[in-house]
């Protein structure tokens, strides 16, 4: 079997030297760049099955290699890692792509665990998944990973298209922030959810007529999100 791939963007030696270690600890392929240039120097070849990048980095930052990573269809997941506090540096990577963030100092377990969640989401799914599952106009190819709205392709990242599929398997179902994050992130999360409405924005964006007043993923106020199909009005005439 094929060892996954992650790349590690991180412009201090330490830090790189400790992911690297722990992740081919258990098993992982690893590469190390330590500028935002790098990594598109060494995609091509290395093709990583997942990055871990750091905000702050010589050449390019994380939110520019992110933003141009995703500009360019390359849908590989990210997770970002910053030092600082403001969570309007983590909001920036989310909304330029990225599917999670860590803070630093990070256990290097916790970061590990973060992965493989991440791995189990994309990886291949059960067979027991439908071929489609139809809402309104949207049509989810769960095997395919690919989503049609009206007939048309739409590109989402990964933690997009999981977080349509789960909310589409339990449509017209309340679902909480701290459900959404354990069914989608697959860890439990203690703090701030931003991080679920950044990507409930993200799609919105994606799949409803009019973002600022959705028909598709709508809020539950106080409690979390649902999925509905809108009723559609037949004409009297």
């Amino acid at each position: 079997m094929n060892k996954k791939k992650i790349l590690v963007v991180d412009d201090e030696p330490s830090i790189s030297m400790l992911i690297d270690f722990n992740l081919k600890l258990v098993g992982y392929d690893v590469q190390c760049v330590y500028d935002g240039e790098a990594v598109f120097d060494v995609i091509p070849q290395f093709r990583p099955d997942l990055i871990v990048l750091d905000l702050m980095l010589p050449k390019l930052d994380g939110i520019q290699v992110c933003k141009r990573l995703r500009e360019q269809n390359n849908l590989v997941p990210i997770i970002m890692l910053t030092a600082l506090q403001d969570l309007s540096d983590k909001i920036a990577g989310l909304d330029n792509g990225a599917d999670d963030y860590m803070t630093k100092p990070f256990s290097p377990q916790e970061l590990i665990s973060r992965i493989q969640a991440i791995m189990r989401r994309t990886g291949a799914l059960p067979t027991a998944e439908p071929e489609s599952m139809q809402i309104g106009p949207i049509r989810i190819l769960p095997e395919q990973r690919e989503v049609t709205l009206n007939g048309e392709s739409i590109e989402l990242t990964p933690k997009e298209f999981e977080l349509l599929l789960f909310l589409c398997k339990h449509r017209g179902k309340v679902l909480s922030r701290q459900q959404l994050l354990h069914g989608v992130w697959d860890y439990h999360f203690i703090g701030d959810t931003r991080i679920v409405d950044v990507h409930i924005s993200h799609l919105r964006d994606k799949i409803e007529k009019n973002a600022r007043n959705p028909e598709y993923i709508v809020t539950i106020r106080n409690v979390g999100y649902k999925l509905t199909e809108p009723v559609v009005k037949e004409s009297l005439a």
